[in-house]
């Protein structure tokens, strides 16, 4: 049996070296250069270069991935222990090679991709030498698969796409685009939809609008096909695993998600507390006051809950090796990140009083961050319907009349019981 609360020192060593570097040398580009996948920005690139070879150096390049790929072959609970360092900084991603979404289309491209995609599109993508896009969500339907419209139809040795795509991550940058669209309506969608990796500049591919939203350094582009034609060697897996594939990148995805906002829920906390033991007051400090010292027990508690409850789904991950045996788990973070990162950015917020809402502080940003985090990878209400039938799953059902905690029935099983105990201790007198 193993239950354990420490780190071993040798990957302790890591995540202090990494905690330094990222306070010292990484955080300082997010003050100057707002996009870390604008990769026409070439005076930002060359100044990320040399911090990636020295990321490398350490063994901590692109620690999602296997050694076959690259990576270290980290597991998931040594990744939450490193997004902790990594969250506070929006280059830390891209600095250390483990950036959504390329990250998770790196998976993807590992798993099902051909090698001729690997090698066109997986090898420069973990070097970093390019960007991708997941292209998912629709206008219409939301993250909704049974509500998609967007069609490939197969012609000759081409699929034919037309639909539109909407809120597609750094749709603008990419150089790539891993798309699903249904190829089959008259099945369930779940076996009706494919997977195609579809090259920026293919002709009738059109970005309508890049949105921009704020505390988020991507860009969200609205995509069109029209009769965009992409060879058939360009899809992902087999016909048909469209959802399949998507669930070998989502659920890793909001894992990382939550283990990135556990550093930005610090990063809030610890600037309250600070304020709290600063900020002068007529009878002494801001944290002497009893309103404060509830909203930092509060958010103390919630936060090292919201932690435990990542750490621990981390470790079933690993432990189980299967994202669906961990189901539950997953949607649990993914319900508790949103309402965590948002109480506590508004308890920092307000004790920072005016500047608390300027663009001078993060707290505005981190409060948009937190309902971002409520709609990105399914929102929240899919998340809890989720976590509700994977709990009663393991629940039989009780007599509607008489449920399981009906005390009169307990106390006549109970008195049975303590009276064949009795005859059984007379018995032995």
């Amino acid at each position: 049996m193993a239950w354990d609360f420490e780190t071993d020192p040798e990957f302790q060593s890591k995540l202090d070296w990494a905690a330094e570097f990222v306070r010292t040398e990484v955080e300082p580009l997010d003050l100057l250069y707002p996009n870390p996948y604008d990769r026409t920005d070439s005076e930002a690139m060359a100044l990320m270069r040399p911090l990636k070879e020295k990321v490398k150096e350490q063994g901590l390049w692109a620690c999602h991935l296997g050694p076959e790929l690259g990576g270290p072959g980290y597991g998931q609970m040594k990744l939450a222990l490193l997004n902790e360092v990594l969250g506070t900084s929006i280059w830390a991603p891209s600095v250390f090679g483990c950036q959504a979404p390329d990250s998770g289309n790196a998976e993807i491209l590992a798993h099902y991709g051909t090698q001729a995609q690997k090698d066109e599109y997986l090898a420069p993508l973990l070097a970093g030498e390019i960007g991708s896009c997941y292209v998912m969500t629709e206008p219409t339907g939301g993250s909704d698969p049974t509500l998609f419209r967007t069609r490939a139809v197969r012609d000759g040795d081409h699929w034919v796409i037309n639909g539109e795509k909407w809120f597609n991550s750094n749709a603008q940058f990419a150089a790539f685009h891993i798309v699903m669209v249904v190829t089959n309506p008259e099945v369930s969608p779940y076996q009706g939809m494919s997977m195609f990796i579809v090259p920026a500049g293919t002709p009738g591919l059109e970005i309508v609008k890049n949105f921009h939203v704020r505390g988020f350094s991507e860009h969200e582009g609205h995509l069109r096909f029209t009769d965009v034609r992409v060879p058939a060697d360009h899809l992902l897996g087999e016909e048909g695993q469209g959802f399949l594939v998507a669930q070998t990148r989502l659920g890793g995805g909001r894992v990382h998600h939550a283990m990135r906002t556990v550093a930005l829920v610090r990063k809030a906390f610890d600037m309250m507390c600070e304020r709290a033991v600063s900020r002068q007051m007529r009878k002494g400090p801001l944290g002497g006051l009893q309103m404060t010292q509830e909203r930092i027990a509060d958010s103390w508690i919630e936060m090292e809950q919201f932690r435990l409850l990542v750490l621990r789904t981390a470790w079933r991950i690993d432990k189980e090796q299967d994202y669906l045996k961990v189901r539950k788990d997953i949607a649990a973070i993914k319900v508790a990140m949103p309402k965590v990162m948002h109480d506590i950015a508004q308890r920092a917020l307000h004790l920072h009083g005016a500047i608390g809402v300027s663009d001078d502080l993060p707290f505005v940003d981190m409060m948009n961050y937190a309902e971002v985090m409520g709609l990105a990878d399914g929102p929240t209400e899919v998340h809890k319907i989720t976590l509700a039938k994977e709990v009663l799953k393991t629940y039989a059902p009780a007599d509607p009349v008489y449920p399981s905690g009906y005390r009169p029935a307990l106390r006549e099983q109970a008195r049975a019981l303590v009276a064949e105990r009795l005859e059984h201790i007379v018995g032995n007198l």
